[in-house]
């Protein structure tokens, strides 16, 4: 006689409603609630006052910065990440270890501390502030700055999500590619880029959400310049520290509404990524 099939749920039903209503109980209290709560705020004085709080020059001039940022950092990004997990993925090389070590840094790292070493770079005071300043070239409380600290704090993302995806494909198909004549580059986008685009698209998603988000780093190297190096999360604080509360809430909407789209777009990558897999 053939075995009795296991339920895998073995558990007693009020055990796993309980589990259930623990973590919809937490999603509620942590997530929804607070995104609603900001919607609520943000539209607490009327869809005039929110149209005036998020099209006013400061926080235009905001929203130009942080998406000129993410403009500039993401696509670098991009390149350092495909480009390192390349290297790591396809290849064996002295320091192998250690650039994987590197790529973790900015993990481990606090992101205000990531300021304040670049502000020890290239401040006023810094190890080659002086020669900047002598050569009117300004990174601290400037744009330069502003990228330079995203860079940093973004700077795993593409490559982590690139390199476990590149070491479990193996080289096979690449090796197999060049046996047959193809040169570098038409290996690369015939057989390699394929492979990894939803890997690479959703590395650049999360990627530009944390750019457009970054407040620690961006807080230290900016100097508050309110409507010069104001990002629209330094905007919010502002705001707030000034009892603009509507204001500052409607400014933060659109930061969530950043947040709920980089949801959708990782919720339709996976959906992809498993359906080409499929």
């Amino acid at each position: 006689m053939a075995a009795p099939r296991m339920d895998p749920l073995t558990e007693p039903r009020g055990v796993r409603v309980a589990l259930i209503a623990v973590a919809m109980g937490f999603l509620a209290l942590f997530l929804f609630v607070p995104l609603v709560l900001v919607f609520v705020k943000a539209f607490e004085k009327g869809v005039s006052a929110y149209l005036a709080a998020v099209t006013e020059p400061v926080a235009l001039q905001a929203i130009r910065l942080t998406l000129t940022t993410a403009a500039i950092a993401v696509p670098l990004n991009l390149v350092f990440g495909l480009a390192a997990a390349w290297a790591i993925a396809k290849f064996e090389f002295r320091g192998k270890n250690l650039l994987l070590t590197l790529i973790d840094v900015p993990f481990s790292v606090s992101p205000v501390i990531s300021g304040m070493l670049f502000v020890l770079l290239f401040g006023a005071q810094g190890l080659i502030g002086p020669w900047l300043y002598e050569h009117d070239i300004k990174i601290i409380f400037a744009l330069p700055g502003i990228v330079l600290s995203t860079l940093f704090v973004t700077s795993p993302f593409v490559a982590r999500e690139l390199i476990p995806l590149m070491q479990s494909q193996g080289s096979e198909e690449e090796e197999a590619a060049l046996t047959l004549g193809a040169g570098g580059w038409q290996t690369f986008l015939r057989i390699s880029l394929p492979k990894i685009k939803w890997g690479l698209v959703y590395g650049v998603v999360l990627c530009n959400a944390r750019a457009m988000g970054e407040f620690g780093a961006v807080s230290v190297v900016s100097g508050h310049i309110r409507g010069v190096t104001t990002t629209l999360p330094l905007h919010v604080e502002m705001l707030y520290n000034e009892y603009q509360f509507a204001a500052s809430f409607a400014v933060a909407s659109l930061l969530t509404l950043l947040a709920l789209l980089t949801l959708v777009a990782k919720a339709v990558i996976e959906h992809r990524a498993g359906a080409g897999i499929a």
